[in-house]
């Protein structure tokens, strides 16, 4: 190999260059290597993988086991809400809080909840009767159990004109029953079994009464309705992968019954579904445990292991005929395993910087965890398993055997006496010409229809103009919806939509949107309650919410009993003997934490709650509430914490969600620049780095318009997004920054003919295969489906009308590979001349 250092190229060029060579050509020989050992073991490497798949799939099978805690899972692991709850348990545990309405503030505990809602029109609160026989039904259910119960309105409206908030009337009123389970084991499968039991009592109301709408909700609901998701999916994924198989079979085929490969794409389908299922087998034998998001990583598997699968395909078509099969399926290897090597690296690392401590959403730690050990296993059964399948069909080639009924192709004269339908079926296609053509395999459908048509359509220059606009609005939309997007802290998002949980919430948000959940004020330290200035401080960080606090309370009783109380020895000798004896007053006991030291007793903590006014949109104004009120608690001289259960899954979600895409898009960044001169050309990384962002920050644009909020599976879908693009855009990239044609019209050409055919086949049956999910009614499902349908949209309009056109202006330059191709020609036309010389007698045919 030599190196000519072209004129004015710095020394250091020339050295960077080498080594992208030497790189390159290593690769490239490692995997020829490769291919000649698959193709002389193809029986080994044929048996340990399917015995690897039996081994696995039958542990997987045994070792089934669904995950049970849903907050583990979708809730930030590192929540500065979980040190509060545990800090407001131990303030106030359960058993302190009997028979109050917000008992179980700090933990959601087994409940069981019911909205009874009344018809258009009409007035809840004239329906008494309706409302005391459902909560008699279900203070009349056994299973034994120690409730209480909170009553609230919706839908309310007030008397005019009224000074102290009269209700007119309202159209639904909710009802909670807690129940007290204490931590018990045995106490929490009975308030498990009343739960149930409280579930079908509703369901059985609701049929017997037609007047009221019943709405029921209970602590297990969530996780049943998101555990539903798996159970209406099962049909519809077989149904996905039974379409997958009749896409690639298709695609495979040609009317050449010799070199069509229909039975490749079924295996290449296959060889995927298998790793898939090893690689769960994997995870169940380390105590995994399943849960709905899972439900992704078919689709992701499938959509990188078919692309190596049909780029071997087309790597073999690029193979020359009359070599040995052995040295076909080598070469294939080579051309093609360097390029899927990286991008499977790719994938690792990203799904491995998922996976890593700094993702803080335990779903999407489990699932990039499970991906990286499909990625390896994908790699393994390409390379391996499918192979194998490559070396037995090219092996049949060669002693030209039918590619679907595996018998004999007949000779040329017998296909002459037998019918029209006989000669299509057993006809190669070729051996009826009159010369052998150079490259057979460019009848290929696909092939043909980007050689002929297509190329020619999208690199004319009429085109161009239109290319650019359709790139500005995409771009403009894109940056558009970057700008408006909202989290998805809403655990609703990852349930069935026809669930009662999702049901429930729809109810709830539009009858009791009005105001915020209830907020728990916890003042933790030692406070002077009767110093005024302490009053001003609390009055001021109450102010704007409706509190329940015994602090506003006992001021008041102090007020109208005209009881003076301004030292700490009267203000709290009248508050234990007189106002918390008092009936209407003895539910705030459970509020104060006293403290006695000798005959002195201490205030050592308290708790208040609020309410906020809300509007619609209830849960943005809770998270800004609560972001509010924690950087008081630090600058202010009391010190407090704010708490409900609803706020573990609120708490720094954005975050959370928003980190697993920075790091992933920040390992693919490091290792592209990492490799910029030393993988096969500088420009092609640069540019695979441009179409990577574009398609990453179109997807994410495009998703907020579509609705999608940024949940654990929209991140799961980033993430992998930045992989499905480099996986699509790098073998095209690469092949044109590498052409030597004279244009970069005539690169890209070259470079689309190349891989335009698998990069079609496997976008074309990765849609096809998410057309099931449209059909199961699951909010999962349709964020899963919207945001891979936006992916494989992006890369199609990248790979096939965006960079094909902007290539054909932009760097990099092919003259030096014309100048080159002049001087060749211009060298070899002088050998001639001098050969004629020598040879006066020699006659040159021009």
């Amino acid at each position: 190999m030599c190196f000519l250092r072209r004129p004015g190229a710095p020394a250091s060029w020339i050295w960077w260059r080498m080594l992208r060579q030497v790189l390159r050509r290593g690769l490239q020989s490692f995997c020829h290597r490769l291919g000649l050992c698959v193709s002389r073991h193809p029986v080994f490497f044929l048996t340990v993988p399917a015995v690897l798949t039996i081994t696995f799939g039958l542990s997987a099978l045994n070792r089934f086991q669904p995950e049970g805690d849903l907050e583990r899972l979708v809730a930030p692991s590192h929540s500065l809400a979980k040190i509060e709850r545990s800090l407001a348990s131990s303030l106030f545990p359960l058993d302190q809080s009997k028979s109050q309405l917000y008992s179980d503030l700090h933990t959601p505990g087994r409940y069981g909840r019911v909205i009874l809602l009344s018809p258009p029109g009409d007035n809840i609160l004239l329906q008494a009767e309706g409302i005391l026989q459902t909560h008699r039904a279900v203070l009349e259910m056994k299973d034994g159990r120690n409730s209480f119960i909170g009553h609230q309105l919706g839908g309310v409206v007030e008397v005019p004109n009224s000074k102290d908030q009269r209700v007119k009337s309202a159209r639904a009123v909710q009802i909670t029953y807690y129940l007290q389970t204490y931590g018990s084991a045995t106490q929490d499968l009975i308030g498990e079994k009343w739960e149930n039991e409280f579930c079908k009592l509703v369901r059985k109301l609701q049929e017997e009464r037609q007047d009221l709408q019943l709405y029921s909700l209970a602590s297990f609901s969530l996780w049943r309705d998101f555990h539903k998701t798996s159970v209406l999916a099962r049909s519809k994924v077989l149904v996905s992968l039974v379409l997958i198989l009749t896409t690639a079979t298709l695609s495979s085929s040609m009317k050449d019954c010799l070199r069509g490969k229909p039975f490749l794409g079924l295996l290449g389908v296959l060889t995927v579904c298998i790793s898939i299922v090893t690689a769960a087998g994997i995870f169940f034998i380390t105590d995994g445990k399943y849960n709905s998001t899972l439900l992704g990583i078919p689709f992701f598997a499938m959509g990188h292991g078919t692309k190596g699968v049909f780029e071997l395909l087309s790597g073999w078509r690029r193979t020359k005929e009359n070599l040995p099969f052995k040295d076909r399926v080598a070469d294939a290897y080579s051309d093609v395993m360097v390029t899927y090597t990286m991008t499977s690296s790719l994938y690792f690392i990203t799904f491995g910087m998922g996976a890593s401590p700094f993702t803080n959403i335990e779903a999407v730690k489990v699932f990039c965890q499970n991906m990286c050990v499909s990625i390896l296993l994908n790699y393994f059964y390409i390379f391996s398993f499918f192979g194998s399948c490559l070396v037995f069909a090219g092996q049949l080639e060669q002693n030209r055997y039918h590619s679907i009924f595996c018998c004999k192709i007949p000779s040329a004269e017998y296909l002459d006496r037998k019918p029209v339908w006989f000669q299509t079926v057993m006809s190669d296609g070729h051996q009826q010409t009159s010369h052998h053509e150079t490259n057979p395999y460019q009848h290929h459908f696909i092939q043909h229809f980007l050689r002929e048509h297509y190329n020619e359509w999208i690199t004319n220059i009429y085109v161009k103009p239109f290319v650019v606009i359709l790139y500005l609005i995409y771009a403009s939309f894109s940056f558009m919806g970057c700008l408006q997007i909202s989290d998805g802290a809403n655990i609703i998002s990852l349930l069935a939509s026809d669930s009662p949980s999702v049901s429930y919430a729809m109810v709830q948000q539009k009858y009791f949107s009005n105001y915020s959940p209830v907020i728990g004020f916890y003042v933790y330290e030692p406070l002077e309650y009767w110093n005024s200035s302490v009053q001003q401080d609390l009055r001021r960080l109450c102010s704007g919410f409706t509190a329940v606090s015994w602090v506003e309370q006992y001021y008041q009783f102090l007020k109208v009993s005209n009881i003076s109380a301004n030292n700490k020895s009267d203000f709290i000798s009248v508050l234990q003997s007189s106002f918390l004896k008092k009936p209407e007053f003895q539910h705030f006991r459970n509020d104060i934490i006293f403290s006695k030291a000798g005959d002195e007793n201490s205030i050592i903590a308290s708790r208040l709650y609020l309410v906020a006014r809300t509007s619609r949109d209830k849960q943005k104004e809770v998270i800004e509430v609560l972001e509010k009120l924690r950087p008081l608690s630090l600058s202010k001289s009391i010190r407090f914490i704010v708490f409900n259960p609803s706020f573990v899954f609120m708490d720094h979600y954005s975050l959370s969600v928003t980190v697993p895409v920075l790091i992933a898009g920040f390992g693919v960044l490091l290792v592209l620049i990492l490799t910029f001169f030393l993988v096969i050309h500088p420009l092609g990384n640069f540019w695979l780095i441009l179409s990577v962002t574009s398609i990453e920050l179109g997807v994410l644009g495009l998703m907020t318009l579509w609705n999608i909020e940024m949940d654990c599976i929209a991140i799961l879908c980033l993430i992998y997004t930045l992989n499905f693009a480099i996986d699509h855009c790098a073998p095209l990239l690469y092949t044109f920054v590498l052409a030597t044609e004279h244009t970069r019209t005539q690169c890209i050409k070259s470079s689309l003919q190349e891989h335009g055919t698998a990069i079609l086949q496997n976008v074309t049956s990765f849609l096809i295969g998410l057309v099931p999910l449209l059909f199961v009614p699951s909010n999962l499902t349709f964020t899963l489906f919207k945001c891979l349908l936006l992916m494989g949209g992006c890369t199609l309009l990248h790979c096939f009308v965006i960079l094909p056109v902007f290539l054909t202006f932009f760097p990099p330059s092919k003259k030096h590979h014309k100048k080159k191709k002049r001087a060749k020609r211009k060298e070899r036309e002088e050998i001639e001349c001098i050969e004629i010389q020598e040879n006066p007698d020699h006659v040159t045919t021009v």
